[in-house]
C-alpha cells in the first residue's frame, strides 16, 4: 500500500503542472481508505477484545474458580465492591466502543483533508485513553483486592495460630504492600506491552498517514 502511494506521489511530482489537482485527490483518497480500514480495525479490536472478556467470564461462571472466588470477596467483604466496579467497567468500556464506532462512521463519509485530520486526531487521542483507562483500573482492582486478601489471610492465619487478637505490624504491611505493587507494576507492564503492539502499530500507521495528509492541500 505504501509502494503504491510512494508511486502515485512520484507520479503527481512528474506531472505537477498538468495533473496536479488530479494526483492530489488521488492520494487523498487512498489515504482517506487507509484511515478507514485501520480505525474500522480499532473498532473490531475493542470489540472482540469486549466480547472475548465476556465469554471468559461465561466460562469461568461454571467452573468451582469462580464459585470459590465469589465466597472469598463475600467473606473479605468486597463482593460489593467487585460487583460495582465490573458493571463500571463494562459501562466505560462500552463507552469507548461506541466512540470507535462513531469515529469509524465519520471517518467513512469525510470529504475533505481538514476534517479527515481532525478525525485522526480524536481517533488517537480516545485510543490512549481507552488504553489508559484499562491500565489503570486493573492496577486499581488488583491492588484493592489483594491487599484486603492479604489482611484477611493474616488475620485468619494469627487466628488458627491461638492469637485472639492480631495485629498487623507496619514492617509486615509495607513489605507485603512492596510485593503487590511490584506484582501489579509487572502485570500492568506486560498489558502495556500487549496494547502497544495491538493497538500502537495501528496508531503508528494511522500517523503516517496523518502526516501525509498534512502535505497535500485539497
Amino acid at each position: 500500500m505504501m509502494e503504491e502511494l510512494d508511486l502515485l506521489k512520484k507520479d503527481w511530482k512528474k506531472n505537477e503542472n498538468s495533473f496536479e489537482q488530479v494526483s492530489e485527490v488521488d492520494i487523498y483518497k487512498m489515504l482517506h481508505k487507509k484511515s478507514s480500514s485501520i480505525v474500522k480495525w480499532i473498532f473490531y479490536i475493542s470489540l472482540i477484545e469486549l466480547l472475548l472478556g465476556i465469554v471468559i467470564n461465561i466460562v469461568l461462571s461454571f467452573t468451582k474458580y469462580d464459585t470459590q472466588s465469589i465466597d472469598l470477596y463475600k467473606k473479605w467483604g468486597v463482593y460489593e465492591f467487585y460487583i460495582v466496579i465490573t458493571v463500571l467497567l463494562y459501562a466505560v468500556v462500552l463507552y469507548f466502543i461506541y466512540k470507535f464506532y462513531l469515529n469509524y462512521k465519520k471517518i467513512c463519509v469525510i470529504d475533505n483533508t481538514k476534517h479527515l485530520l481532525t478525525t485522526i486526531l480524536n481517533t488517537r487521542k480516545v485510543v490512549k485513553h481507552y488504553v489508559i483507562f484499562n491500565l489503570t483500573s486493573f492496577a486499581v482492582i488488583f491492588v484493592t483486592i489483594f491487599s484486603v486478601g492479604f489482611y484477611h489471610i493474616y488475620i485468619d492465619t494469627m487466628l488458627k495460630k491461638g492469637i485472639e487478637h492480631p495485629e498487623i505490624s507496619f514492617k509486615v504491611v509495607a513489605i507485603s504492600l512492596l510485593i503487590i505493587i511490584i506484582i501489579t507494576s509487572v502485570f500492568t507492564f506486560l498489558f502495556w506491552l500487549f496494547y502497544k503492539v495491538l493497538y500502537g502499530i495501528l496508531l503508528k500507521r494511522l500517523f503516517r498517514n496523518y502526516n501525509e495528509l498534512k502535505k497535500i492541500d485539497l
